[in-house]
């Protein structure tokens, strides 16, 4: 499993992973407790998948930053979120030494570190990387549509209108 399917909805602890679609919303499962819930659409949602890290040089994806966690860790737990700021934020220099400290917060970082852990102890962090991105010539490929075919009727109707 990779992070498109992963949630954090404000205002509820810990990731869910969305299972179904409805009209009004869609159910999602806890990662801590596996307990199902409904979520309207009125609900602050973020896929893990589309969150991003600041750098001085630009966003860095989640996706990489949990990478890179992966590697130092060797897959294994990282260190607690509930360490103290200076400890974190040390820690978060070695992973990505980089980070804009004016725009990446200590919460943020607290944030990053306890889903990672979390991802970590129900064993998707091996599975983390990203699924190959398709080039512009494979989905433009992909799109282009098959000229049809007329039936056989149609043909023998426009050979007779030709003659």
């Amino acid at each position: 499993m990779n992070l498109e399917k992963i949630l954090a909805i404000s205002g509820k602890p810990g990731l869910y992973v969305l299972k179904v679609q409805t009209r009004t919303g869609f159910v999602a499962e806890s990662l801590i407790d596996g307990k199902k819930i409904t979520v309207n659409l009125k609900s602050n949602v973020s896929l893990l998948s589309e969150i991003s890290i600041y750098t001085y040089e630009g966003e860095k994806p989640l996706t990489e930053v949990m990478q890179i966690i992966a590697k130092k860790e060797k897959n294994g737990q990282a260190i607690s979120h509930k360490e103290d700021n200076a400890t974190l934020t040390a820690y978060f220099k070695e992973i990505l030494p980089d980070f804009d400290e004016e725009r990446v917060y200590p919460s943020d970082i607290k944030k990053v570190l306890n889903w990672y852990n979390t991802l970590q102890a129900k064993g998707l962090v091996t599975d983390l990387a990203p699924a190959p991105a398709e080039t512009k010539e494979e989905k433009a490929l992909a799109t282009e549509e098959k000229p049809k075919k007329a039936p056989a009727a149609k043909k023998a109707k426009a050979k007779k209108e030709e003659e």
